[in-house]
């Protein structure tokens, strides 16, 4: 399972599903900070998500996906390199995409804006909870003093959420269709709808993500 070619594909296509079901949850909890309400309802969400055993069981379950999909990720691409050596004469590059190709490069800022998010939010708020369930920081406030000023540190920092969820969104726009690809939704009718899911869902997600930094940034949460 975690040698073969095969069974790396089906560790990638299974761990993308399950950090697909996990944005969809993050994105829906986070979007919560435009009901623009001073971060009431956002902080709710929030401490339920921080303060009920389940959620944190399946926190250490994310980890393990996340990291097993990085890994994964790198090994296929390091191992389809190695494969050839040499490159072929012709470039067949017309049948893909230029993201579906450079899924490894997308990967590695995706991996770095995800640094940069968890020492910005998770780390301080687990570091104040410890093994206690609730006891959590004003995660709205926190994501108010994180992107509100107008300091060269801000904006780099926005720029790293904004590059890094450009860069998830064409992550995603292959990675989705290729996750149920790897477990055998291949034909011509699924693929295409498949597709065009993945691309709405990539679109849609990514941009609000990539949306809430600005939103506190130019003042349009009261």
């Amino acid at each position: 399972m975690f040698t073969s070619s095969v069974g790396k594909k089906l560790v990638m296509g299974l761990t993308g599903i399950f950090l697909i079901l996990f944005l969809i949850v993050h994105v829906s909890l986070n979007a919560c900070i435009w009901a623009n309400d001073g971060g009431e309802m956002f902080n709710k969400g929030a401490h339920f998500m921080g303060a009920n055993l389940v959620p944190r069981i399946l926190e250490v379950g994310l980890f393990i996906g996340l990291l097993l999909h990085i890994i994964q990720g790198y090994m296929l691409t390091l191992q389809n390199r190695k494969a050839r050596t040499v490159t072929y004469a012709v470039s067949y590059k017309d049948g893909s995409k230029w993201y579906s190709r450079s899924m490894a490069i997308l990967g590695t800022l995706i991996l770095i804006f995800l640094i940069t998010h968890l020492s910005h939010f998770w780390l301080p708020n687990r570091s104040q909870q410890g093994l206690s369930l609730g006891n959590e920081i004003d995660l709205y406030e926190r994501m108010r003093t994180t992107f509100s000023g107008h300091d060269g540190a801000t904006i780099i920092t926005i720029l790293i959420y904004v590059l890094g969820c450009g860069a998830l969104g064409f992550h995603l726009a292959h990675g989705f269709q290729s996750a149920f690809k790897t477990f055998g939704v291949n034909n011509k009718k699924y693929h295409q709808m498949l597709s065009a899911i993945g691309f709405v869902f990539s679109i849609v997600v990514c941009l609000a993500f990539a949306m809430m930094p600005l939103s506190f940034h130019f003042g349009w949460l009261s």
